[in-house]
């Protein structure tokens, strides 16, 4: 694929041919690599619903989070090396499994072989909902290509500060790349739109993850969606954080977030009178969620 000759599919613009067999900053080669294929129930409502996701856990990532809780398949690059016609039968396979939509974990990295997996999924009878499960650091010009391809884009808004996403990610003008990714996002499929079932069918929905220590950064995100976003405007805000990974070694996120934490972001949540969307529940046992990623499909 000619975009993989001198790739500049993220942000980081490496400029290095995968085709050759060249690595950069995200790890990915030439070809797709997958960590699980399941049928997941612990998205957000209007999209498990109860028939759950077709999930498609894809490996490597562009981001170097110190505290993903994929990090085995995100940092570690556990994973199989799969076909672009591979990857095709899966999504017609999860279809078959009466899923509500094909969910794409992690997709960044291979959007052009994911593009052509859409196409022959297509002619095969894909007619499910596609959703771009995305950590929000992307290039606008890449979100661009996936227009006609994705029906839902699910991105991250994680961080506010250049600070906290250099030092937790690895990574420079986060917040930036990320708000005029997610506006072409909305320019594409706008607000979300959901069937009779409340199953959403197209549409935006912005994730932002609370870090413990971190509410500032929090307030910050809510804040300026309320105020530079559309009013219907779906964001959903996730409280499932614990320790993991490299995160365990740092002292200001080495612990879940706190009641108190939690309150203060929820009252906050109320007090901005957002319209739209989620605030998980502040749970006890999130490690139980994260999938086990044994290559299976």
């Amino acid at each position: 694929m000619k975009e993989l000759d001198e790739c500049k599919i993220c942000p980081h613009k490496c400029k290095i041919n995968r085709n050759e067999g060249k690595i950069g900053r995200c790890r990915a080669g030439k070809d797709v690599k997958i960590a699980l294929a399941s049928i997941h129930n612990y998205e957000e409502p209007c999209i498990s619903g109860k028939n759950g996701s077709g999930t498609v856990f894809f490996s490597n990532c562009n981001l170097n989070c110190i505290y993903c809780q994929n990090y085995e398949i995100s940092q570690l690059g556990k994973g199989k090396v799969i076909t672009i016609e591979h990857l095709a039968e899966i999504f017609i396979n999860q279809q078959n499994k009466n899923v509500n939509n094909i969910n794409l974990v992690t997709p960044t990295m291979y959007v052009p072989q994911i593009i052509e997996a859409i196409k022959i999924a297509r002619e095969k009878g894909l007619n499910i909902p596609i959703i771009y499960n995305s950590n929000g650091y992307e290039n606008v010009e890449t979100i661009k290509m996936l227009d006609g391809y994705i029906d839902v884009y699910l991105p991250d808004l994680k961080y506010y500060s250049n600070e906290i996403s250099k030092k937790y990610s690895n990574v420079d003008n986060y917040f930036e790349t990320a708000v005029a990714a997610i506006k072409e996002m909305q320019r594409q499929v706008g607000n979300p739109v959901f069937d009779e079932n409340g199953i959403i069918k197209k549409g935006v929905i912005i994730r932002h993850l609370i870090l413990p220590n971190h509410i500032l950064n929090t307030k910050n995100i809510l804040k300026y969606i309320k105020e530079n976003f559309d009013e219907n405007t779906y964001i959903s805000v996730m409280a499932q954080y614990f320790p993991t990974y490299k995160a365990k070694e740092n002292d200001k996120i080495n612990r879940k977030i706190t009641k108190k934490e939690y309150k203060e972001v929820e009252e906050y949540l109320y007090c901005l009178n957002l319209k739209n969307g989620y605030i998980q529940e502040l749970g006890e046992h999130e490690e139980e969620y994260v999938p086990t990623f044994d290559l299976s499909e």
